[in-house]
């Protein structure tokens, strides 16, 4: 056997047991992206987001995450916690903004990006952060299980399951549009056709009762709205009287069918194309 074979016997194996990820110099950025195939995890030098007093109807959930972040940071006990409710209303955005304000309070956080399809390798993560003498908000954005969904059962391992259990300097936020994760039909079909209808559900819908913390988001009101809107162009100075500012914001809603953070923000956006401002999200 010569040489050449030998090596690409050797890459075959490498390809089929490639060594273990690296972990990255975590000192030098605050923010990751977790990939796989193969595992490894992506510095984010800038990232998108708003500061968190620009996040208005949601008080009672900021101070109450920020709290919680703030305790984990210092290196006390603290909550997984579920951000669930109506979309747009700023769950990813207070997230991302809240990791912003404890750093900024001279606190050391990290925060890892780990999309719900990746879930099944989220083992091998947390073997990664163990070793790490950061501490670590793990982010789940957009959360959620269909009916044949298993990757919730990795997600058990985050939250409080296995022999190791989850890591002292990880915390998992995660974000959903449902309370329990799941859609409440498939809840409720599963409750209809079983012999059993509490204990049918009960491994999916426990799920979601293990998060420490539940922060519910609802709709926001006219009001709250337009002082959102209000409030970015006071941010990244965009003038405009509040009378045209008022009568385009309900139109801008009204053709979007909704009313929400996301809504205001897009709105906003448009206005400040239109009055020739750049916007940086970071």
């Amino acid at each position: 056997m010569d040489a050449t074979e030998l090596n690409r016997i050797a890459n075959a194996l490498e390809r089929i047991s490639p060594p273990p990820v690296q972990a990255p110099d975590f000192s030098n950025y605050s923010a990751f992206v977790w990939h796989v195939t193969p595992d490894y995890l992506q510095p984010v030098e800038q990232v998108s987001r708003v500061d968190v007093s620009l996040l208005v109807g949601i008080d009672r959930a900021r101070d109450t995450l920020l709290e919680n972040t703030r305790q984990f940071a210092q290196g006390f006990a603290a909550n997984n916690a579920l951000l669930w409710g109506a979309r747009g209303m700023g769950k990813s955005s207070l997230v991302k903004a809240i990791h912003a304000q404890i750093n900024a309070q001279g606190l050391a956080l990290k925060i890892v990006e780990l999309q719900r399809e990746d879930l099944p390798s989220v083992g091998r993560l947390l073997n990664l952060l163990r070793a790490s003498r950061e501490r670590f908000v793990l982010f789940c954005d957009d959360l959620s299980f269909s009916h044949d969904d298993q990757h919730y059962k990795s997600l058990k391992a985050v939250l409080d399951g296995g022999i190791e259990g989850r890591p002292d300097n990880v915390l998992l936020y995660a974000t959903s549009n449902r309370r329990h994760l799941m859609p409440r039909d498939m809840i409720e079909n599963e409750r209809s056709s079983s012999i059993n209808p509490s204990e049918a559900v009960e491994e999916k819908v426990s799920l979601s009762d293990r998060f420490g913390l539940w922060l519910g988001f609802h709709p926001c009101s006219q009001d709250e709205y337009l002082e959102m809107i209000q409030g970015y162009c006071d941010a990244h100075g965009v003038s405009i009287d509040s009378d045209t500012l008022r009568a385009e914001a309900i139109e801008w809603q009204a053709t979007r069918g909704s009313r929400s953070g996301r809504v205001a923000w897009q709105y906003f956006m448009d206005l400040a194309g239109r009055k020739g401002i750049a916007i940086n999200k970071a």
